[in-house]
């Protein structure tokens, strides 16, 4: 039996990408008539015969959902976007939609490589899970146009796109108010700025809070939590504490939050009773302390299931927009915080 056809087979033929070819045999817009004609005449020469959808799928019940996510967000056995997706696809399943994740190793996110679930016309809709590099953002945008997109946890996409994310500059906000409700004045952060949207949003949650209470953020007080190429975390070269410790930190992930306790009892200090330190996410596998960190819970269940909702009418419904949902956290209590003193008050 003759191998079938892929799309991809025609798109290498003719020189074009995947998502051109897939466009053009569906009859969507975006290419000249000339590009169209070329490509429909190459597959009915190559022999190809369109993928025919089942009844179900006719009538809207059953797609396949694709997850693409960075390699340096699952290099654990367990991570947070691994549960997420294990969130996705439960929640998925209920609707009757199969959810398959790719993972985008760094030489492919590098050199801008097609994940196989687009190039191989493997599914109906594409989520885009956490922050990539910018140029594999942008070609990710190239890729998925006219194709049902969603950003998730990142806000680093198509401008006019949909997205669900945690508000993650309320969070920070909330977060560093809480240490300054406890009388924290020196309090410093943790986290690789112009990494990810995630960071930068709770780190400018950080300076608001700062601002209102009427204190200067400290440079030095700024650490490091990861390279800012790949985002891979590596304890001896960042976490770097400052000849001044705060009496305070707030870090970006739980992870970061574990690592910077280590460091700090490793230079003597102790945590709470030295060094106040509360974490992003509440993901109990990224808890390697000893002691219970004081968190910022991101409501997943409720980021999947809306995830979910919106992929469901874009793949139904091509003009489908949701824009932009902000789904509210709530602060964990635990045992890394100490109050020293009245709360820093407002500035005037």
């Amino acid at each position: 039996m003759a191998k079938a056809v892929k799309l991809s087979d025609i798109a290498a033929k003719i020189g074009v990408s995947t998502v051109t070819v897939s466009k053009a045999l569906s009859g969507q817009k975006g290419m000249s008539d000339e590009l169209r004609d070329r490509i429909v005449a190459l597959a009915d020469e190559m022999g190809y015969v369109k993928r025919v959808q089942n009844k179900e799928k006719e009538a809207g019940k059953s797609y396949n959902l694709g997850v693409i996510v960075a390699e340096r967000y699952i290099v654990e056995k367990q991570s947070f976007y691994w549960n997420i997706y294990q969130e996705i696809s439960q929640r998925a399943i209920k609707k009757k939609c199969f959810a398959m994740i790719e993972i985008v190793e760094y030489s492919q996110e590098n050199d801008c490589i097609m994940p196989m679930l687009l190039s191989e016309n493997k599914v109906d809709g594409i989520i885009v899970m956490g922050a990539f590099g910018k140029k594999y953002m942008n070609a990710v945008k190239g890729w998925t146009k006219n194709f049902p997109v969603l950003y998730f946890d990142t806000t680093d996409g198509d401008e006019a796109g949909d997205y669900v994310v945690s508000n993650n500059l309320y969070g920070g906000y909330n977060m560093t108010n809480y240490l300054l409700d406890r009388g924290h004045k020196k309090i410093g952060f943790v986290g690789t700025r112009l990494m990810t949207p995630s960071i930068d949003d709770r780190f400018f949650g950080y300076l608001k809070a700062l601002m209102e209470r009427g204190i200067k953020y400290r440079a030095d007080w700024i650490i490091d939590d990861r390279d800012n190429i790949y985002g891979k975390m590596n304890y001896d070269r960042q976490f770097i504490l400052p000849k001044e410790v705060p009496t305070a930190f707030f870090c970006n992930c739980d992870k970061a939050a574990s690592l910077i306790i280590r460091k700090l009892e490793e230079a003597g200090y102790s945590v709470p009773g030295d060094v106040s330190v509360v974490g992003f996410d509440n993901f109990e596998y990224d808890q390697e302390a000893d002691i219970g960190i004081t968190t910022y819970e991101i409501n997943i269940g409720e980021m999947a299931k809306r995830a979910v909702h919106i992929m469901l009418h874009k793949m139904q419904n091509a003009l489908y927009s949701a824009g932009v949902f902000s789904i509210q956290g709530k602060i964990i209590e635990r045992e890394s915080v100490k109050k020293i003193g009245k709360s820093v008050p407002y500035a005037k």
